[in-house]
């Protein structure tokens, strides 16, 4: 009798399978209820190690790990970007760059423009496929070849201008970070990673670069106690950035925002401050202190 091999048991740091490997497909509802219930776990999670609290640690990480932990979490997020789902968020932005085209391809026959993509689940997104960039990856765990495992935050600085890139790609990736304050530090971070303005060529696409492309869950924004529309807008600001385009979905928001300054408004702070009352109002928020 022919005996079945053990499988050896998959640690929640291991890489994903590649894209190419079919997924189980999750339903819309339970796609959604997991991933809301990540978020929750990681914002609890931050709480106790503000307060010091390894028990209560200990005990969320033993959810997390029960729900699949982040491996689950980016399975979910590689169903929301099927056809059926709404599809890859990153379709927006080649519909957005649609009127540079021409400049685009003037461009590609000496150089094409780097992007970074924060938090990338493929490698043949519309952005990918478009041949007008070269794309770097990351993602905190790897799917596989042509995403490098690495935290943005932790990210080495670049040391000289080669290592700049004319676009970042943060799709659904600042409503996963479960502290404010992080938030804010991340979009602060972005800058150091952004080419100068006054650097891009030929001007016509001064108007879309170098940028950063945002993707949120409309409620971030819509139905948060602390965040609105008005106040993202006046936080990015702050950071030298130009709102250029936005589209608002039932599901979802996207941005581009334009780098066109330098220089931070300095001793600016956003505090995270109650916008809206009611129970049903949801907490995300974004709290940056300018130096």
């Amino acid at each position: 009798m022919r005996t079945k091999k053990k499988q050896p048991a998959r640690s929640l740091a291991s890489t994903r399978p590649p894209t190419l490997k079919k997924q189980k497909s999750i339903s819309r509802k339970a796609t959604k209820s997991l991933i809301n219930s990540l978020h929750l776990l990681q914002k609890k999670k931050a709480q106790a190690v503000a307060k010091g609290d390894l028990a209560a640690q200990a005990a969320i990480d033993a959810e997390i790990t029960a729900l699949g932990g982040l491996e689950k979490y980016q399975q979910a997020s590689l169903q929301g970007q099927r056809n059926d789902r709404g599809g890859d968020s990153s379709r927006v932005l080649m519909e957005w760059l649609q009127p540079t085209s021409a400049a685009l391809q003037e461009l590609g026959k000496t150089r094409r423009l780097r992007m970074l993509e924060v938090g990338a689940l493929s490698v043949s997104n519309e952005c990918s496929k478009s041949g007008l960039f070269d794309v770097e990856r990351i993602d905190l765990s790897s799917q596989g070849e042509g995403i490098l495992q690495q935290d943005f935050m932790e990210r080495p600085l670049p040391k000289n201008p080669t290592g700049l890139f004319d676009i970042i790609s943060l799709s659904l990736v600042l409503n996963f970070v479960p502290d404010a304050a992080v938030r804010g530090q991340m979009l602060r971070r972005t800058l150091s990673f952004l080419r100068d303005p006054n650097d891009i060529e030929p001007q016509e696409l001064r108007s879309s670069f170098p940028s950063l492309f945002m993707v949120l869950p409309a409620p971030c924004v819509t139905n948060s106690r602390y965040m609105d529309e008005d106040l993202l807008k006046s936080i990015m600001t702050s950071l030298g950035y130009t709102q250029t385009h936005r589209k608002l979905t039932q599901r979802l928001v996207y941005y581009l925002w334009t780098r066109k300054r330098l220089v931070l408004e300095k001793g600016v702070t956003f505090k995270k401050a109650e916008l809206r009352s009611g129970g049903s109002r949801n907490n995300f928020s974004i709290i940056v202190r300018n130096p």
